[in-house]
């Protein structure tokens, strides 16, 4: 049986990994082996299909073997049966990834549990499609990034924009939410799901070579040489392009970022939204250039707004992330 793979409808264990082997919690995960070629090949060929080609370094399986990690997994289980009985025996049951921001994040999910700064759902990439998850993700000093496999229950879904302020379902008949009932790049998993409905089952470790020419890089290490730009000069600069009430809404989520109400993620998803992909690229690069381009009129700045959602479609032409820092 393909363990990431579809399972059998008519098996008792199908809703859920039995956690055997891999990586306990608090400790440095050991290699697992066994699943960890077809981990790697569905990652790498996720991002193969958006021009980039990771080299993959560890996939790690998450050990449940303290007393509240296994809790964590026999709730998942229960929850798991619960949302099959109520949604006529199907689950809905997903293998999807979850970016983190550091090794100590991972760390601390597998130890603890996730935190409580994803006050508008946690969000994360199916596993065909995991680079909105790799955008989201932070390279270390080993310059490495780290990503969870884990297995969501998703139940009923209903579409949930991204960017969108919803926090919880539109009602009793859904379960979870998707940015595309029929082809999602995006799960959500309401705030208060999070710890039932999520069960991080592998670590992937992995470093991004050069980008492919034409694209921009996917948040490079905090230095001076790398695309970034601290967050009060970004809003600076949008202040002399985009509508004031827009400005202001942008600082709000930054504030909410800093007051850790919303995850790094959720920010940079949000400003995106805002002020479209195509404008945030321009400002950095102008930042950098120490000037703001001429052609970045105040009537311009809806036409670069309504360009993103089409960039967001052809990540192989623009394939980035923006990228900013923390602080």
């Amino acid at each position: 049986m393909d363990p990431l793979g579809k399972r059998p409808a008519a098996e008792d264990d199908s809703l859920i990994s039995d956690c055997e082997s891999g990586v306990s919690a608090g400790d440095t995960p050991p290699p697992f082996v066994e699943n960890a070629d077809l981990v790697r090949t569905r990652f790498v060929r996720g991002l193969v299909a958006h021009c980039f080609k990771p080299e993959v370094l560890a996939v790690r399986r998450n050990v449940c073997s303290s007393v509240m990690a296994l809790a964590r997994q026999h709730s998942f289980h229960v929850f798991a049966r619960a949302v099959a009985e109520l949604r006529g025996g199907n689950a809905n049951v997903k293998f999807a990834w979850y970016g983190a921001s550091s090794k100590e994040e991972i760390n601390d999910i597998i130890q603890h549990g996730f935190g409580h700064a994803h006050s508008n759902g946690l969000r994360l990439s199916p596993q065909d499609s995991p680079l909105e998850s790799v955008k989201s993700s932070v390279v270390d000093e080993d310059g490495l990034r780290h990503l969870l496999l884990c297995r969501v229950i998703l139940g009923k879904t209903e579409v949930v924009p991204r960017g969108s302020y919803q926090c919880r379902s539109s009602s009793q008949e859904f379960d979870s939410g998707v940015d595309d009932l029929s082809n999602p790049k995006e799960y959500v998993i309401w705030c208060n799901q999070i710890n039932t409905h999520v069960l991080p089952e592998y670590v992937l470790s992995f470093r991004l070579p050069s980008p492919l020419k034409g694209i921009v890089k996917i948040g490079e290490p905090l230095r001076p040489s790398s695309p970034w730009m601290a967050f009060p000069a970004l809003i600076s600069m949008l202040s002399k392009i985009l509508p004031p009430s827009e400005v202001a809404s942008i600082a709000k989520f930054h504030k909410d970022y800093r007051e850790k109400r919303i995850s790094r993620h959720e920010l940079i998803q949000k400003v995106r939204v805002i002020a479209g992909d195509k404008l945030l690229l321009s400002v950095i690069k102008s930042f950098r250039a120490k000037k703001i381009p001429a052609n970045f009129k105040d009537d311009k700045a809806k036409e670069w707004q309504a360009d993103s959602q089409q960039l967001e479609r052809n990540d192989c032409s623009y394939g980035s992330s923006i990228s900013y820092y923390r602080k």
